[in-house]
């Protein structure tokens, strides 16, 4: 692979939820240019299975002026994937999971984003003692989906969500999913 070297690298701006800036290469040709980025906390995704059901969310999303469903999703806070799982899940929809595991960790939209995903499958699920503890941004319904219709209905949902499509296709793929 031919050398890439960083020149400099500059923050632009900072908010509550991101980062962003550029970084300044000198290419392989010897040319240079500037790659902007913005870096974003790590984030999980949990799949909630609750037997012939997944237990997913609808809400508003203003970015986009659209209502979506979606999978339960989240920052990670210092917490490993998985514990991440437990605790969104319990806060959006006052669940509780016997197990978690990780399906898949990777990095998001690697073109301008420093920001990694992980997959959690969440299964065994029961009403949470403490209930639900939504943010003061949050107005979520929680909807139940048959683990059979999960991904079409994802898929043909519009907007279709990112995160839920690879959430549903990972669990798919591992057999979670019919």
């Amino acid at each position: 692979m031919d050398d890439w070297t960083l020149r400099t690298s500059a923050t632009e701006y900072e908010t509550p939820w991101y980062t962003g800036g550029y970084d300044r290469y000198e290419q392989p040709d010897g040319s240079e240019k500037n790659y902007y980025w913005a870096s974003l906390p790590d984030a999980v995704v949990v799949v909630a299975l609750d037997g012939d059901d997944v237990v997913m969310v609808s809400q508003y999303r203003p970015v986009i002026d659209a209502h979506c469903l979606e999978l339960v999703a989240g920052i990670v806070e210092d917490e490993s994937y998985e514990a991440a799982a437990r605790r969104e899940l319990r806060e959006e929809t006052g669940y509780d999971a016997d197990s978690v595991t990780l399906l898949q960790e990777f990095a998001v939209a690697t073109g301008v984003l420093r920001h990694n995903r992980g997959i959690v499958v969440a299964e065994g699920l029961s009403e949470s003692a403490e209930g639900r503890e939504l943010d003061s941004n949050e107005f979520i319904e929680v909807e139940r989906v048959p683990r059979e219709d999960a991904l079409a209905r994802a898929r043909t949902e519009q907007p279709a969500n990112d995160a839920t499509l690879e959430g549903l296709l990972l669990a798919s793929a591992d057999d979670y999913l019919p």
